[in-house]
């Protein structure tokens, strides 16, 4: 990470945490122009100021089990947290800088263009929102992750401006793509279909797992602050935001929910047990709040404890009463579906691993593919594959893999989801000639030019240090580790 964040604490470390920072860094509402002062301020990066609750806010987000949780205030955890958060909003605050942008038809054309949504050679409303719901990321949140990623390409393109390219570079990108490559090839995915998952293996895997069955139901209440109740005005002045800071200051030093209700005279409104997605334990939907703040006020993994949201420039204050925790049984079939599921998947990758091992180690040669067609009772394919747009069987990316193998070389060829899975065999190999005059010479220009990029920016990440100044309120931190 950045030397500029080591030099502001000793106590952060530079790894980042793989695996738990999962979701984006959260943007501050307007509430924070009337604030003074920083009694709540954890983190400065120049006159960039991150407040206690959006580093909470942010915290609550991540998917911290119980024991992460119990260990904040005796670990560094959370300031490895906080490293990587920095880490993120530095590079947010250098696409802002450099004047990187993405607007609204941008990200659209990207979503309604890739592949994955598509059926039938257009955009499905449909497979986008089946990908969603599988992938258990709600719309917003994913919209914002590829307006992030998008914005960050946008940076390596800004990055490699001026450069200049050598001409093999460009003939390379050209080469992996323009190619007329005779292939044999195998099918496996009949094969991993009809693989039969034993039934002591879902028991079994299902006994190894049960705490991930376990589904939470909370019951909750919430009020919005408005300034009638905390000042006795109509205005979103400053004396509104500074009752705000002094609830979150509360609320850091331990005070309930019953402090509050009685100090301002809150009428709560009670949401009766539910589980994330806003079902009761009958599977009756619960209406009675809006999807956006449901989601902050789930969010905690504890009880008990008043959280002050703010969405929209709306403060609220909330609190989980009590968590019920119900198993799930393998007698209900989408649990046992999702088990059976998740075991052919390790069966893909354990196959496929063992496969790509033994090719790795010469001992799947040509002999022992055709071997393994015959032991399996696969067909042995062949094709002429003259276009990487011509995706009848392969899709481009899987084509653009294909072209890199050397003649007489097998290799294992799947898709980024694993549904397709091939192993390929390239008998001959004609490249296409190359000059300046063919067609689409500037696109595979910019993509050796993107691809060099990626190497800059490598560079810029490990200088970028010295252009951002870093501080780190150390009693802020502390208080939050305590309150967590």
């Amino acid at each position: 990470m950045f030397t500029s964040i080591r030099k502001a604490t000793k106590s952060l470390l530079v790894k980042i945490l793989i695996g738990i920072i999962i979701l984006p860094f959260l943007f501050w509402g307007m509430g924070d122009v009337f604030r003074t002062g920083n009694q709540n301020v954890v983190v400065t990066i120049d006159s960039e100021k991150v407040s206690a609750q959006n580093f909470i806010e942010y915290v609550n987000r991540l998917n911290l089990n119980e024991q992460q949780r119990g260990s904040i205030a005796k670990t560094n955890l959370l300031d490895k947290i906080l490293t990587d958060y920095v880490g993120k909003k530095i590079i947010e605050l250098e696409i802002i800088d450099q004047g990187v942008n993405l607007n609204n038809k941008s990200l659209k054309e990207i979503i309604t263009t890739d592949e994955t949504f598509k059926k039938d050679n257009k955009f499905s409303r449909i497979e986008y929102e089946k990908f969603l719901l599988e992938s258990g990321i709600s719309a917003p949140t994913f919209e914002q992750n590829i307006a992030a990623q998008e914005k960050k390409r946008q940076l390596l393109t800004f990055l490699s401006e001026g450069v200049s390219l050598p001409e093999f570079l460009i003939e390379q990108e050209y080469g992996n793509e323009n190619q007329i490559k005779i292939i044999q090839y195998l099918e496996l995915d009949n094969l991993y279909a009809n693989y039969l998952i034993p039934e002591k293996e879902v028991i079994k895997t299902y006994e190894l797992n049960k705490t991930l069955f376990v589904q939470d139901f909370k019951k909750i209440h919430y009020v919005q602050l408005l300034p009638d109740n905390l000042t006795g005005q109509k205005e979103y002045n400053e004396s509104y935001f500074k009752k705000i800071d002094e609830i979150e200051n509360a609320i850091l030093d331990g005070n309930k929910m019953i402090n509050f209700t009685k100090e301002f005279n809150l009428s709560l409104i009670v949401v009766k047990e539910t589980n994330n997605v806003k079902k009761d334990q009958t599977g009756k939907d619960i209406t009675k709040i809006d999807d956006d703040l449901f989601a902050k006020i789930f969010s905690p993994k504890i009880s008990n404890k008043p959280e002050l949201i703010n969405l929209n420039n709306k403060y609220y204050l909330s609190e989980v009463l009590n968590i019920d925790k119900i198993a799930r049984t393998l007698k209900d079939k989408k649990i046992k579906k999702s088990i059976i599921s998740q075991l052919k998947m390790k069966h893909i990758i354990e196959s496929n691993t063992k496969i790509v091992k033994d090719m790795s180690a010469g001992k799947f040669n040509k002999e022992q593919f055709q071997k393994f067609s015959n032991d399996n009772n696969l067909e042995i394919k062949r094709i002429t594959i003259t276009d990487i747009k011509n995706e009848t069987i392969f899709n481009s990316n899987m084509i653009k893999e294909i072209f890199r193998v050397s003649d007489g070389n097998l290799q294992l060829i799947t898709d980024s989801l694993l549904t397709k899975n091939y192993i390929i065999l390239s008998e001959k190999t004609k490249k296409l000639p190359f000059d300046k005059n063919i067609k689409d010479y500037d696109q595979y220009k910019n993509k050796a030019k993107f691809n060099l990029a990626n190497q800059i920016y490598r560079t810029f990440d490990k200088t970028i240090n010295n252009k951002y100044n870093v501080k780190i309120n150390e009693k802020v931190l502390s208080r939050i580790k305590n309150s967590l």
